[in-house]
């Protein structure tokens, strides 16, 4: 045991990856829709086609969400996202490499099966490397990667290609991901106990703080499909889907909102939309760690918290209902990050709710079941958007729309979950009479 290490800080070396893979994630994922005006020149491809290529990578994103979940609870979390950071930085550098629709296609699928793995094994190392009263404030931090990365990606993408050319951005940003994998593998290990650095007080720490140990290779994870008759998981699904629906406005339809309907100047939409996403990242990160303190001091019980934070923040979300009522622009810009800091307030309750509930070894696979689901509403929101706006010549109702939903999700969290607590883990076989081609 390393000498100096008596005060050890792994974990939070550890949340600091956990962070730059969810950044690195959203910034992989936008490099196309800054390149597309080239592409489309270039590469001869048609709107219908660029719309093809953008929508693939949800397809394969959200239907390996279970897959990568089970792939992490399985065979452990440093294997699960190395090898996804690995696999989607490689089919982002390749991007680059481009002749046509078809090659592209196929990247941005690959692209979505490689990110698929990143939330799911996030939820999973939070439960085995941070103690109960750190899991909200870990989640939260690691989830406002994404705001960062949403902010951040376009103006310094744009930049890049201006400055060399879409083709070289690709694999720049790209190779930032398979720096990361290196650094993953120096540092992370399965479980607190397996690292080589790390204090005997840390571990005591973060296993003494866990009222169910994660980790335990003699326990399978539950299959997936048992997870569907526990009400909890309906309920952080359909809740999920709510938040999701909202959140996709903001990094799909808002620049077009400012500009066509609040008459802003291109630049100023530039500088203006990433104000909700900042503001987002920032908030999510304080609604975690006040939650994990309410919790921590016995002030509510994890119930109550979760509840109740999920609840601010819907209401806070309920703000983008209101926003096209106003003429004032800044009330409208005003209204808008106070809605994207409520979604980001609850996103730190969804993201702790796998380690909350899941059976022993299952926090991935509960993560990937809820972020399928949440993922239809960044799948069909930009659509149905777009339908309302086409019908009706204004983003009034569509709005009002993502209003009513944020309605119906906070209903869901008030009545149909019911106690946060673990599922129970009977029906899990050991893992000598368990078969990996049943899980």
């Amino acid at each position: 045991m390393n000498t100096l290490a008596g005060n050890s800080r792994i974990r939070w070396w550890i949340a600091g990856l956990m962070w730059l893979a969810i950044a690195i994630n959203y910034i992989d994922r936008t490099v196309l829709s800054a390149a597309a005006p080239h592409l489309i020149d270039e590469l001869k491809l048609t709107p219908e086609m660029m719309g093809f290529i953008m929508a693939a990578f949800f397809w394969s994103y959200s239907l390996l969400q279970i897959p990568a979940g089970w792939f992490a609870d399985r065979f452990g979390q440093k294997k699960g996202l190395g090898l996804a950071v690995a696999w989607w930085s490689i089919a982002t550098s390749i991007m680059g490499l481009a002749t046509g629709f078809k090659s592209l296609l196929a990247l941005r699928l690959a692209l979505g099966v490689g990110e698929a793995a990143a939330y799911p094994s996030n939820a999973g190392i939070t439960a085995r490397w941070f103690p109960d009263k750190e899991r909200a404030t870990v989640s939260g931090l690691f989830d406002s990667a994404s705001k960062f990365g949403g902010a951040v990606a376009m103006p310094l993408i744009v930049w890049m290609i201006y400055m060399f050319d879409w083709r070289l951005t690709f694999l720049i940003i790209g190779s930032v991901g398979l720096l990361w994998v290196i650094a993953w593998y120096f540092i992370y290990a399965e479980n607190p106990e397996e690292h080589k650095y790390i204090s005997k007080q840390e571990v005591s720490l973060i296993r003494e703080g866990q009222a169910r140990q994660h980790g335990d290779k003699s326990v399978r994870p539950m299959k997936w499909y048992k997870l569907l008759r526990y009400r909890n998981i309906w309920a952080m699904c359909i809740g999920f889907f709510t938040i999701n629906y909202t959140s996709y406005f903001f990094i799909t339809w808002l620049p077009t909102y400012l500009v066509k309907e609040k008459g802003m100047d291109f630049i100023k939409m530039g500088m203006i939309a990433a104000l909700p996403l900042l503001c987002g990242m920032i908030i999510e990160v304080l609604a975690g760690w006040a939650s994990d303190r309410i919790v921590h001091k016995k002030i509510l019980s994890l119930t109550a918290t979760r509840k109740l934070f999920l609840t601010i923040g819907l209401l806070m979300a309920l703000c983008i209902g209101f926003a096209p009522f106003t003429d004032s622009v800044f009330m409208t810009v005003f209204l808008l990050c106070v809605a994207k800091s409520g979604t980001t307030v609850a996103a730190s309750q969804v993201w702790a709710l796998p380690g909350d509930v899941a059976p022993k070894n299952s926090v991935s696979i509960v993560a990937g079941l809820q972020n399928t689901v949440s993922n239809l509403g960044g799948a069909i929101g930009p659509i149905v958007t777009g339908a309302i706006v086409a019908a009706t010549g204004s983003f009034t109702w569509a709005l009002v729309f993502s209003a009513i939903l944020v309605v119906i999700g906070i209903l869901n969290y008030l009545f149909l979950m019911g106690k946060v607590e673990p599922i129970s883990d009977k029906e899990q076989a050991p893992a000598h009479q368990a078969s990996m081609g049943r899980a």
